[in-house]
């Protein structure tokens, strides 16, 4: 997929997603150095089964946690 970078609108850039232009508002720190008006990037998103994994059972362990609390 691609995205252009539009335009900026105070701490934020403007992206411009795919044939569509679906609108990304991305805080202007998560962009490369250098980034400008007109500036063309690839995107892509990958799963991440094993990040997922972790933030479920943090969330399992903090569910008990506050089940137990009280006991």
């Amino acid at each position: 997929m691609k995205a252009v970078l539009d335009r900026f609108e105070g701490d934020y850039a403007i992206l411009l997603f795919g044939e569509k232009e679906i609108r990304v508002d991305l805080p202007r720190a998560l962009l490369p150095p250098g980034a400008k008006e007109g500036s063309w990037y690839r995107v892509s998103f990958e799963p991440d089964p094993e990040g997922e994994r972790k933030q479920r059972e943090k969330i399992e362990d903090l569910l008990n946690k506050l089940k137990n609390k009280n006991r």
